[in-house]
């Protein structure tokens, strides 16, 4: 799957830190329909670009009822606190990163270092809900995309309060979650390996299963974990390595993630 295809699901998760068109407004941060604690994501939006400016015109017009509710179609909700203006450059931002992902390039395309929240991360990381997903968004299934927003955050809740109204839907997001891409490659990328195992350590282990031709590999964020690529001598090696690691629980918080690319 493409990283455009990506930026363009990661929609229902926009927030946003720049006020460039207003300076001194503070701006609170956009949140998913769901219990989860909002944490900004970081933007790269230029706000000096005249397409966000004609964006910016555009939306100035609107009434906020409108405003809002161009959001919610998307799957995000403006805090009841946040003012006309605020919503205003929030769907600015919003629009903007729709286009960048339709083959625009104002927004970034990079992935996070880390992930603002679940649903996010199974936007990157779980290509089988993002395809589930966008045929939500290709359908403008609104109810169903906030569903499938609530259920990654906060599951427990969600359940209880959905799964009678959208059994079928939840039961296709548990599948979709934990259905593995074909390896077709010898080619890994991996993270949640301890960070103390070091990169030789980790080569090490690895090495175990078979041949590593190349690796090369980082510290999370937080300095628990190791993320990066790992390149097997075979495709057979690098499926046994999926299926020995993905998803072991490594006592770090997070399962252990071993994906082919």
């Amino acid at each position: 799957m493409t990283s455009k295809r990506y930026i363009s699901l990661l929609l229902p998760l926009i927030v946003s830190s720049s006020h460039a068109f207003l300076p001194g407004i503070q701006r609170t941060a956009l949140t998913v329909a769901s219990r989860v604690s909002p944490v900004p994501l970081r933007m790269a939006i230029d706000y000096n670009d005249p397409a966000v400016a004609e964006e910016f015109a555009s939306v100035q017009m609107m009434e906020y009822d409108d405003v809002v509710a161009e959001l919610m179609q998307s799957g995000v909700r403006a805090p009841p606190d946040m003012g006309d203006v605020e919503v205003k450059l929030m769907l600015v931002e919003l629009r903007t990163v729709m286009k960048s992902g339709d083959g625009g390039s104002t927004a970034t395309k990079t992935k996070p270092s880390s992930y603002a929240s679940k649903f996010e991360e199974y936007m990157w990381e779980k290509p089988f809900f993002a395809e589930l997903y966008e045929s939500l968004k290709r359908n403008s299934d609104h109810n169903q995309m906030n569903v499938a927003a609530e259920y990654c955050n906060d599951p427990e809740n969600a359940r209880q309060r959905y799964y009678k109204a959208y059994t079928k839907l939840i039961d296709d997001i548990d599948a979709a979650l934990i259905a593995k891409p074909e390896v077709t490659s010898p080619r890994v990328k991996f993270s949640g390996f301890p960070a103390n195992m070091g990169d030789m350590g980790l080569k090490m282990t690895l090495e175990a299963l078979g041949e590593v031709v190349d690796m090369s590999c980082s510290v999370s964020d937080d300095g628990l974990t190791l993320m990066g690529d790992v390149t097997f001598g075979s495709v057979d090696i690098a499926k046994a390595a999926i299926e020995q690691y993905d998803g072991m629980d490594m006592g770090m918080g997070d399962k252990l993630q071993m994906v082919s690319s």
